[in-house]
């Protein structure tokens, strides 16, 4: 048998009876199926509510971003289906929207959002921040863009929340490694820091090393390792720690100290960006 059946199409074949489907096998889903024992992927519950569906269904959401490589994802997270049922089970959430075949691939043998329809609907159904740190993500395994997505922004132009997607498009950034980088990039933005630059390299003609995001101008960059190489600060950096933190406006306001003590008020930063000096 495979991993997930759908029972009826089983008992239907003869390859089980229904004492064997009874007691080696348990439903995740209405009349879907797995080993009684087994605790199933969320690939293998994307399999499983794509067979609910009746084969019907798209799988769209974060189900659909980690088929694209996306990390950070839960095991737990619901599967999200783009597809018409108004009473979808438990661990299922059913979107009755649009879709065009061009809009769907196939993955691990399921019909799947795009990596741009999935960017597209993530930072519609979701809340900013949320969304912001599964673009990064899918943005990271994928190397999407805003540019990428913004064709579906004006194709589904008044679709529900669709005036969130520019938002979100926006602060997309796949240079963030973890949610917690996105979260701490947020943080500055919401601060009133201009973009920061994300894992860029730097170098001292010897060594080189990765900063996870800083401003070139006043030197200052924010790691999230517990160590850092010593010739960064030997050639002018200073870096900001937020390995240790729980908080990212702690980390903001850490951030905006250095700056300032370097003689880059916010409002310097901000100018700088927006004369192209320093690099998102």
């Amino acid at each position: 048998m495979d991993d997930v059946f759908i029972g009826s199409e089983a008992l239907a074949d003869g390859v089980l009876t229904r004492g064997q489907l009874r007691w080696n096998y348990r439903a995740i889903y209405p009349d879907v199926y797995v080993p009684a024992q087994a605790t199933p992927s969320l690939l293998q519950r994307a399999v499983g509510a794509w067979l609910w569906s009746r084969r019907r269904g798209v799988v769209a959401g974060l189900a659909a971003a980690a088929l694209h490589g996306a990390r950070w994802i839960e095991a737990d997270a619901d599967v999200e289906l783009i597809w018409q049922n108004g009473r979808p089970p438990s661990g299922i959430v059913v979107r009755n929207n649009r879709i065009r075949p061009d809009e769907i691939i196939e993955l691990a043998g399921l019909p799947v959002t795009t990596a741009e329809r999935t960017a597209f609907d993530l930072a519609r159904h979701r809340s900013r921040d949320e969304a912001v740190f599964r673009l990064d993500a899918l943005a990271s395994a994928t190397g999407i863009t805003a540019a990428d997505v913004q064709s579906l922004a004006d194709r589904y132009r008044g679709a529900r929340h669709w005036w969130r997607v520019f938002d979100a498009l926006d602060l997309m950034d796949g240079g963030a490694q973890s949610p917690w980088e996105s979260m701490v990039r947020l943080a500055l933005l919401d601060c009133g820091f201009p973009k920061p630059r994300t894992h860029f390299t730097v170098t001292d003609g010897d060594s080189t090393a990765t900063l996870a995001m800083g401003y070139e101008a006043p030197m200052v960059a924010v790691q999230f390792t517990s160590t850092t190489p010593e010739f960064i600060e030997r050639i002018g950096w200073r870096t900001i720690s937020a390995a240790d933190s729980g908080n990212p406006l702690v980390v903001a306001g850490l951030v905006r100290f250095a700056v300032i003590e370097r003689g880059y008020p916010l409002w310097k930063l901000r100018r700088l960006n927006f004369a192209g000096l320093t690099r998102a």
